[in-house]
């Protein structure tokens, strides 16, 4: 054989055995990963075929499969379209399944993951066609409701926990969308719906409350601070901080006032206490630089800063710039420069706080119950971090419920009800636009309910004025539905859609 031959012989022996190779790697190890592929058009018929798990909040189907006359056999419904679209996501046969617990828990409700393994084979044995899981979710629908009706028409998101299991109580992000529009099976229509919902620049897919782009946190943040101070057993509430009227950022001459030019003690000085109290912007810019970036930093990661959190949708890592300069550290003590937090982040430390310091796995499915309605999986609630000790969270919760009762959050301050809270006001950008904070918790002594409420770019947009009406407006209804105060039943009248009229002055 000559050469040419032989080189050529190599050639396609060579080719033979890339072939073998990819096809080998294709078929078993990346088997897996394409079948479960939510744009995989053979998987989605083979899910038609069958029923898909039911998505559940008080029992009730947020999220059903119907059967239908057309070649699918089945289509996906969510009978409360856009309430629970954030939570829901969307399962269409152009998109795949997408946006909220359809594509995390794809293969529980398509009846394809391993939970359902045995499930699979006794269907197979009895000839029985194969069923998806249904998830039950933690979500309140008085809460949700709640927090729906509140923010109104607002761009914003609210996230309510349960401070002592991490339990997801309610979690609405707005604008929303409808995502019948997607699952529906007239194709040209659902391109159509995908098209209007991915150009609206107000981005309604987008789940504010735990994805997208971060926010800053503004002064909510200064109870990381606070912590921080306490923790390191060389501030108490009672120590002294430097609390100019006009605080000078280190190595600069721009100058750092108090919200609204407010002076927050004598002598240019203010407690700890009083600062979280009428939250003193100046006193938390010096305190940030007599802590250090490690410090706070080491504090924020232990109410979760950082971590890869699953709920079990992917919840975008909050961050603190460790890297911050000297007058850059100074304005991360106002949650301001690169402090970047989802609302669900934020909820967390205030119901840390609540839960004597302890950080719980916020989760928003309780079970997965097969088609015999068997529970194949049960989320027990698990500690994340021990974040502060209980005698911090005693006295940060001191510090909030004096911001309600006598400071900045006054408008969150509920009837026959002690609250704990924090305000904030948030700018960014260059053209002093500012996003409204509220967090807090409730009853202050024993703690049922952690809220945190975000609103982007409202008018007026001061956290006291217009984001702890918010607060207090979900925290009502949902602590009644919870019993407290005993005496105090719920109001058969659907939630109202306007806001308390209390208004305080602005502070933050």
């Amino acid at each position: 054989m000559n050469a040419p031959i032989r080189r050529l012989a190599l050639v396609v022996f060579l080719m033979f055995a890339a072939l073998l190779v990819s096809t080998t790697y294709l078929q078993f190890v990346q088997a897996d990963e394409l079948r479960e592929r939510s744009d995989n058009r053979r998987t989605l018929l083979d899910t038609y075929s069958r029923d898909r798990g039911a998505i559940l909040v008080d029992g009730a189907a947020i999220a059903q499969t119907d059967p239908t006359n057309d070649s699918l056999q089945r289509i996906r419904t969510y009978p409360q379209g856009g309430l629970y679209s954030h939570v829901t996501g969307y399962f269409s046969f152009t998109y795949g399944a997408g946006g909220g617990l359809e594509g995390a828990r794809n293969s529980v409700l398509s009846g394809t993951d391993d939970l359902l393994f045995y499930r699979r084979v006794v269907d197979m044995v009895t000839g029985t066609e194969p069923q998806g899981a249904s998830l039950e979710l933690t979500i309140d629908p008085v809460v949700q409701r709640a927090a729906d009706e509140a923010l109104g028409g607002r761009r914003g998101a609210v996230v309510a926990l349960d401070p002592r299991t991490g339990a997801i109580l309610a979690m609405a992000s707005r604008p929303t969308y409808d995502p019948n529009l997607l699952a529906s099976h007239r194709l040209a229509s659902v391109e159509e719906a995908w098209a209007d919902l991915n150009a609206d620049p107000a981005r309604p897919m987008l789940n504010r409350s735990i994805a997208g782009d971060l926010y800053p946190p503004g002064s909510t943040f200064k109870l990381v601070v606070a912590a921080t101070a306490l923790e390191s057993g060389t501030f108490s509430p009672d120590s002294t901080l430097q609390a100019p009227l006009r605080y000078t950022l280190p190595g600069t001459s721009t100058e750092l006032p108090n919200f609204g030019g407010a002076a927050c003690g004598e002598d240019d000085e203010a407690t700890l206490f009083d600062s979280v109290r009428i939250s003193c912007n100046t006193a938390f810019a010096w305190l940030a630089g007599e802590l250090g970036t490690e410090a706070i930093n080491e504090q924020a990661e232990a109410f979760g800063f950082g971590q890869n959190l699953q709920v079990p949708m992917s919840v975008t890592p909050s961050r603190y710039p460790v890297d911050a300069d000297d007058p850059q550290l100074a304005l991360t003590g106002i949650g301001q420069y690169d402090v970047q937090v989802t609302p669900l982040q934020v909820a967390m430390v205030s119901a840390a706080i609540a839960n004597d310091g302890v950080v719980m796995q916020p989760h928003l499915v309780g079970t997965v119950r097969d088609s015999d309605l068997d529970v194949i999986e049960e989320t027990d609630p698990q500690q994340l971090s021990a974040a502060i000790s209980p005698q911090t969270s005693q006295e940060l919760t001191e510090m909030m419920v004096a911001a309600v009762e006598e400071g900045s959050g006054g408008a969150a301050a509920l009837p026959e009800v002690t609250v704990a809270g924090k305000t904030g006001t948030a700018e960014f950008g260059d053209s002093g636009a500012a996003h409204a904070w509220f967090t807090g918790f409730a009853p202050a002594e024993d703690p049922r309910l952690s809220i945190i409420v975000v609103l982007d770019e409202p008018h007026p947009y001061y956290g006291g004025v217009v984001a702890a009406p918010v607060f207090s407006q979900i925290a009502e209804y949902g602590l009644r539905l919870l019993g407290v105060p005993p005496t105090a039943p719920l109001p058969e009248a659907s939630v109202p859609t306007s806001p308390p009229t209390t208004i305080v002055t602005p502070r933050d």
